[in-house]
């Protein structure tokens, strides 16, 4: 009950920082936040369903608020400029830029995403990762909320042994997610991810079916593609935060990625994303070797505009998430301002 309390709270503050940074650009304050632009991270974009235990809301949005979140940006001025033409924009000027781009290959994003950014002529580049291209590797986060939405216990070694936990709430069923997403992300994360996978088969759920069911393969995302709008971009192979890896094996993801990109585009990308993308999935090691290995830029999803030092941090670009918590016009204008970044960072 606290922990859902503390979200509540937590969410309304946000929602009010946000009404707060649209009322300050509304009247022009603060106006040097915006910078040149933004670039912007979205996931799943379809219909929305109604579930009584949803951990990832936050990684949805609906094609109606994609529809208005690119509206409300083309009626505040903004360029819609492909990721990849990005440093090129950058140095020519002009108004302000928008680069749209998703994560992990969905298979909403041809169904439901590509026909919205179609009717708005907005450039789009999708990140993917090999291992759920080719049905190797689960998407943890999506496996045990399916285990929990079904289940009123769980049974998970978080390092001391088997332990059962109550899941009959949809509070004891976040706590539950809580726990199992910090094992996954302060222990060897192939490993977590393995133990995950055998409670979920355990309890008749199979997690690469759920890869299956949810994203792309190699015949989905030539689809994509054969839309101009389109571009592929590398996101490793197992998903796994670059950061904590070892040189050898973080640089071997990330090449291996770009292969199995160029594999389906036949060309080599010139853009990546870190999975996670936070300060402790990213490292100074990392940006060094995704420049060693051609990438003309690389992106984070640590939050920020385009302020002028992005001309210079192209391998560690920020993202603004458009949150499926936070469906509303008027914050995609309160975010791209700038503003809610520079209030947190002051």
């Amino acid at each position: 009950m606290k922990s859902t309390i503390a979200t509540i709270v937590r969410r309304a503050a946000i929602a009010g920082g946000l009404e707060v940074a649209g009322g300050l650009s509304r009247v022009g304050l603060m106006g040097g936040a915006r910078g040149k632009g933004a670039i912007f991270t979205l996931h799943h974009v379809r219909p929305r369903l109604a579930r009584a235990f949803d951990p990832n809301a936050h990684l949805e949005i609906t094609p109606e608020f994609l529809d208005a979140a690119l509206t409300t940006l083309k009626r505040d001025g903004y360029r819609f400029v492909p990721l990849e033409q990005l440093p090129d924009a950058l140095a020519a000027g002009g108004g302000p830029i928008a680069c749209l781009t998703l994560d992990d290959g969905y298979r909403n994003n041809l169904v439901h995403a590509l026909p919205v950014f179609e009717r708005h002529a907005a450039p789009f580049t999708v990140f993917v990762t090999g291992g759920f291209i080719d049905r190797t590797h689960t998407l943890w986060w999506e496996t045990l909320a399916d285990v929990l939405a079904t289940k009123e216990t769980l049974r998970f070694d978080f390092g001391h042994g088997v332990e059962t936990l109550p899941t009959h709430t949809t509070a004891d069923k976040q706590t539950a997610f809580n726990r199992v997403a910090a094992v996954v992300h302060s222990r060897d994360e192939a490993t977590a991810i393995a133990l995950l996978n055998a409670v979920a088969i355990e309890h008749g759920i199979d997690p690469l079916a759920i890869t299956e069911r949810l994203t792309l393969d190699q015949t989905g995302l030539r689809r994509l593609i054969e839309s101009p709008l389109a571009s592929l971009g590398a996101h490793t192979i197992s998903h796994r935060p670059i950061a904590r890896l070892s040189g050898d094996d973080a640089r071997r993801e990330i090449r291996q990625s770009a292969e199995r990109v160029e594999a389906i585009t036949g060309r080599q990308p010139l853009a990546f994303a870190y999975p996670y993308g936070d300060a402790p999935a990213v490292s100074a090691r990392d940006h060094r070797i995704v420049a060693d290995l051609g990438f003309s830029l690389a992106v984070t999803t640590q939050p920020g505009t385009l302020v002028e030092r992005a001309k210079f941090s192209l391998h560690a670009l920020p993202r603004i998430s458009l949150n499926g918590h936070f469906q509303r016009a008027r914050y995609v204008s309160a975010l791209a301002s700038g503003i809610p970044f520079r209030l947190a960072g002051a």
